[in-house]
């Protein structure tokens, strides 16, 4: 899982998946579901991000991964 985030558009997007996506649906104002052909979530994409998201503090916690941090 990535989290891009892009201060030039304000926006966020979760990359939860390796594979592509096909199909798109906005759930909310501002915030798009990417989908698999299978119909699973392949990426969260938040508009306006800064005044939806707490992007000041990101906690996981007993995440059974590596964890990289890039900076920005």
């Amino acid at each position: 899982m990535t989290l891009n985030y892009d201060s030039t558009t304000d926006s966020l997007y979760i990359d939860l998946s390796s594979k592509p996506s096909s199909d798109s649906r906005e759930i909310s104002e501002g915030i798009v579901l990417d989908y698999d052909d299978e119909g699973n979530v392949t990426g969260i994409d938040i508009d306006n991000a800064s005044n939806k998201v707490d992007l000041e503090k990101i906690v996981l916690n007993k995440v059974p991964a590596e964890v990289e941090q890039l900076s920005a």
